[in-house]
């Protein structure tokens, strides 16, 4: 997916006109500590709210005062994950898009990120999840996704962590069977390592309500 699909139009951008005042009620009618300023498709750069506390008359039109803006953004061609890898990496509650001309196209929030990834990771689907330890050399998900299709069972997502520091990877797989046990003994007939399994009998509603509480932490 590209940024420009993840692009929402519901947290409308400042302008140099308008007040520190008007830039905090915003922040807090939808749930964000930034905001972009752009004057006629010219993206000037985020705000946030910390700035505007630092603001001698935040009454005053934000143009009134000498910000130092960041720039952070991503073009509209390029993948989600640039997108997160940014918010992650400066901590924004909002990540500006621009076209090819630098002109602004919108913006993506934290919400939306959250939500796509949540989505496209099967966190809210009945099932069970698996975490496997395997060495780089041994990894292979052709063989992983056949032991799982020999158990009439498929894998709805999947998420793979390494460290530069080990030849080990970890495994994390979402399975659409709440009972894994014959995978499980499947795996191990493999030799193949499993650090911790969860069925969805067991940890579903746990999950769940550990999702709700994340996304409430962000609407906090």
């Amino acid at each position: 997916m590209l940024a420009q699909e993840l692009i929402i139009n519901t947290i409308p951008p400042l302008k140099t006109s308008d007040s520190g005042l008007k830039a905090l009620n915003w922040m807090d009618e939808f749930r964000v500590s930034h905001l972009p300023i752009v004057n006629n498709q010219e993206f000037l750069g985020l705000i946030s709210d910390t700035d505007i506390l630092d603001l001698n008359s935040p009454d005053e039109a934000l143009g009134n005062h000498p910000l130092s803006l960041i720039r952070p953004f991503v073009f509209a061609e390029e993948h989600i994950y640039e997108v997160l890898k940014l918010a992650s990496k400066m901590n924004l509650t909002i990540v500006p898009v621009l076209d090819q001309q630098n002109n602004y196209l919108g913006n993506i929030s934290l919400r939306t990120l959250v939500d796509h990834f949540a989505l496209t990771a099967s966190v809210q689907n009945p099932g069970g999840i698996i975490v496997l330890e395997l060495n780089q050399n041994d990894y292979s998900l052709t063989q992983i996704a056949r032991i799982v299709e020999e158990n009439d069972a498929k894998i709805l997502s999947l998420y793979l962590n390494s460290s530069p520091d080990s030849t080990g990877v970890e495994l994390t797989i979402k399975i659409n069977r709440e009972d894994i046990r014959a995978i499980l003994a499947s795996f191990a007939r493999y030799n193949i390592s499993v650090r911790a399994s969860f069925q969805q009998s067991e940890f579903s509603e746990d999950l769940r309500n550990r999702f709700e509480m994340f996304m409430n932490y962000i609407n906090m």
